[in-house]
């Protein structure tokens, strides 16, 4: 019974003497340490570039009513691209009014549906 009792200090022994020695070591670092290993920093950048919606479109007048966002809203003039399904399908010119966010532009090229996305680039 004496040696059962040894024999399983023996192993906790080398059981903890064991995980303690694969213990990760990581480098501490103080006030007025420098660490040698540091883990880069993300950059993050807002995505502030115009996007809309196509909510209507006038065939014969060849005219769309775009939706912006709260706090987008592009300027009188500018040159917006629609794409549907990820592929560019026309491009219109903001001409106004505007109400809210909503406005309207001008088709200059191609073709517009309701639900088409409109992007800067």
């Amino acid at each position: 019974m004496k040696s059962c009792l040894s024999l399983y200090a023996l192993l906790a022994g080398v059981i903890v003497s064991g995980c303690a020695h694969h213990r990760s070591q990581v480098p501490k670092s103080g006030p007025g340490q420098t660490s040698s290993v540091s883990a880069p920093q993300p950059i993050i950048t807002p995505d502030t570039s115009l996007s809309a919606k196509v909510v209507r479109y006038n065939p014969p007048g060849r005219f769309v009513v775009l939706s912006f966002p709260v706090g987008q809203m592009p300027q009188t003039g500018q040159t917006l691209f629609l794409y549907r399904a990820g592929m560019k399908v026309g491009e219109v010119r903001i001409t106004g009014p505007q109400r809210d966010n909503d406005t309207v532009a001008d088709l200059t090229a191609g073709e517009a549906q309701p639900g088409d996305d409109v992007r800067e680039q």
